[in-house]
């Protein structure tokens, strides 16, 4: 636990001042910085090597908070996040108060309420939304744990965090579907 607390408390600072982090999340191992901030968001595209064009997921800690960032959410969305059995990251019309640089040029933006206890304690003591984007340069495989980051996404964030670092078990992304404005679903990817 002891390991958990001190890279909260050093990830904050880092966050708050625009810098970059390397995190375990409830899917694989991100590279994170505050969502609302553009300058923090264009280095992690450069660091990826990816471009802008191809938009980033935002974690929540909360369902409510949806209502921050995005324009209507169906009235029914808690019932239906609640229904997922795994990380699902859900891709909603109507982005609000995000950097420019996260929301798709349709104005969709991807968010996913995580679960993963770490992400949540981080999220509501940043007391914003959270950028997570797979730690691989673009068009690399994504890593399952994180021995199998790249040293140069390493390299590049401002913060490494420990915890779960020795965690082998294989991971994967999450399963991304989109609620469109008529509130029709539709999975992306399963």
């Amino acid at each position: 636990m002891e390991i958990f607390e001190d890279d909260i408390t050093a990830a904050l600072p880092v966050l708050r001042n625009g810098g970059l982090i390397l995190y375990p999340t409830d899917t694989i191992w991100g590279i994170g910085c505050d969502a609302t901030d553009e300058a923090a968001v264009k280095k992690i595209y450069e660091l990826k090597q990816r471009s802008e064009s191809k938009s980033l997921v935002i974690l929540l800690a909360e369902v409510r908070d949806l209502l921050h960032y995005v324009a209507n959410p169906r009235p029914d969305i808690m019932d239906i996040l609640s229904g997922f059995n795994r990380p699902t990251t859900v891709i909603y019309e109507g982005a609000l108060g995000l950097a420019p640089n996260v929301i798709s040029e349709d104005g969709s933006v991807a968010i996913r309420i995580v679960q993963d206890k770490f992400c949540r304690h981080l999220i509501k003591r940043l007391r914003k939304p959270l950028v997570s984007t797979s730690a691989n340069l673009s068009g690399m495989p994504s890593p399952a744990n994180f021995n199998e980051v790249a040293d140069p996404i390493k390299s590049g964030v401002d913060y490494v965090v420990k915890y779960r670092q020795s965690d082998i078990a294989p991971h994967s992304a999450s399963r991304i579907i989109r609620i469109s404005a008529d509130g029709t679903i539709s999975i992306i990817r399963d």
